[in-house]
């Protein structure tokens, strides 16, 4: 009997299994992996309750593929996939198709036939999404999907992941009204189309039929590689047809939007204005935290959690672990008043001080996993 088999015999019966901490550690997207130290012996780490299929793999590669890109929030979201497969000791690689639909639906392909053991998409829009993880499915590729079409909870297996996009949505919202009143006149920055967004629209359309007082004044939205530069440049002309007065407020449905919107009223001076988002990374933090900001609060969910609580399933999925269909992970609301409490800049990290819980969670994250993370020094 070989050495695997071995291994596999041991965890089936004894839940306990001895593996090697050199095994699958690619530290690297785009690399074979393997040791920094090719001389050094690897050191043996006993793993309670590992389960088998996770210990009879020599190597575990997984792939994260978004549609959108070109922003922060998606470089944090692939860097907490990466960053917690890593730690487990898996090989993740990570792509962003930049909005392109084409590039997108061929990455996926690549790795339906790439020999991957599971497989993280991100914000498939269209019925080719459902056929794409389908195929993956079919081979026997685990899939978990992220602010994707709902439809993918129809294939057996798929778990379909959000942010509590209605929760973002309402707190924004709440806050525009809080401060700006019920008979305000706002711009609605938003995009069709996806799925996240079409869930924040009905809670904006809700909004508005529970205060009839409010007025939208304009609306725009594009989904692009170069996003917050069209939507500044929007935002430019619109202010030049609406003097002071005629607009209160901009409800930003994606940070993409805010950012873009943020520096249109900076430049034209018009920070009476002010902006209610939705997403966070350290760039809209800075923007926030600038004297006179006009960007007045964001409702998010940590882009780096929302990676690596994906990874977790994937990971549970390939052990052979039961998951739900769906997942929504819990949102929060950042406003200028929060940032100001603090006597230092805050970042994404230290933004942990300020609101409790900010970046953490312990969801979908088992005993094994932690040992794997021990054993790999993470």
């Amino acid at each position: 009997m070989n050495n695997k088999k071995l291994r596999t015999l041991f965890a089936s019966i004894m839940a306990t299994v001895i593996v090697a901490t050199g095994c699958g550690q690619a530290k690297d997207g785009g690399s074979n992996g393997g040791n920094a130290n090719s001389n050094a012996e690897p050191a043996a780490q006993t793993i309670e309750n590992l389960p088998a299929a996770i210990a009879e793999k020599d190597e575990i590669k997984l792939m994260v593929i978004r549609k959108i890109g070109g922003d922060d929030h998606t470089a944090q979201f692939l860097a907490g996939a990466k960053q917690e497969g890593e730690a487990l000791g898996f090989k993740v690689d990570t792509f962003s198709a930049n909005g392109d639909t084409a590039k997108f639906h061929d990455a996926i392909a690549q790795a339906t036939d790439g020999g991957y053991d599971g497989v993280v998409i991100s914000h498939g829009d269209d019925p080719a999404t459902v056929e794409d993880v389908q195929k993956l499915t079919d081979k026997g590729i685990p899939v978990v999907a992220f602010d994707s079409v709902g439809e993918l909870t129809g294939i057996e297996g798929v778990t379909l992941t959000s942010q509590d996009d209605e929760a973002l949505a309402q707190y924004a919202l709440d806050q525009l009204v809080k401060e700006k009143g019920d008979q305000a006149k706002i711009v609605y920055l938003w995009v069709d189309g996806f799925p996240p967004m079409v869930r924040r629209n009905k809670v904006y359309q809700d909004t508005l039929a529970k205060y009839p007082g409010i007025k939208e004044v304009e609306r725009f939205g594009v989904a692009s590689e170069n996003t917050s530069v069209e939507t500044q440049n929007a935002v430019a002309a619109m202010l030049t047809k609406h003097p002071k007065g005629e607009i209160d407020a901009i409800f930003a449905t994606w940070d993409a939007f805010a950012i873009g919107a943020a520096r249109a009223l900076i430049e034209a001076g018009r920070t009476e204005i002010k902006i209610y988002g939705i997403d966070v990374s350290n760039a809209d933090l800075q923007v926030m935290q600038e004297e006179n900001s006009p960007w007045a609060s964001t409702a998010a969910v940590d882009p780096k959690m929302i990676g690596a609580v994906n990874v977790r399933l994937l990971a549970k999925k390939i052990a052979g672990e039961e998951t739900p269909s769906t997942y929504n992970l819990e949102a929060a609301l950042i406003d200028q008043e929060t940032l100001k409490k603090s006597s230092e800049p805050v970042n994404m990290v230290s933004l942990a001080d300020i609101v409790p819980g900010w970046g953490t969670t312990d969801a979908f994250e088992e005993d094994w996993m932690k040992a794997l993370k021990e054993a790999n020094g993470k």
